[in-house]
């Protein structure tokens, strides 16, 4: 008999809750081009909507501006927009991730 135990790894879902708004949608675009490798899960609750992938998600202030037409200020223009967020989030100026606690 063996004492190896099977180890399955478990994802955490991460990633932003946003007000339910216009710039709403804009992220929502960043973040599908941002993660085009990953499922991102968009779950719309009226008042705000969940945005959320397993163990990682990145925001970029390149992929904002080029969804927006304009300069996006990271990470103040996202964090206005920011209900909360599931995970660990890595704030910075020209990317915003978010990150599993594992």
């Amino acid at each position: 008999m063996s004492n190896d135990v099977n180890h399955v790894e478990k994802t955490m879902k991460v990633g932003p809750v946003l007000r339910a708004n216009e710039m709403a949608e804009a992220i929502i675009e960043a973040i599908q081009l941002d993660n085009s490798d990953r499922n991102i899960e968009i779950i719309d609750r009226g008042g705000y909507i969940r945005v959320q992938a397993d163990d990682y998600c990145i925001i970029t202030k390149k992929t904002m501006e080029e969804v927006l037409g304009r300069e996006f200020r990271m990470p103040g223009e996202l964090e206005v927009n920011l209900s909360s967020f599931i995970g660990r989030i890595n704030p910075g100026t020209d990317a915003v991730e978010f990150i599993s606690k594992k």
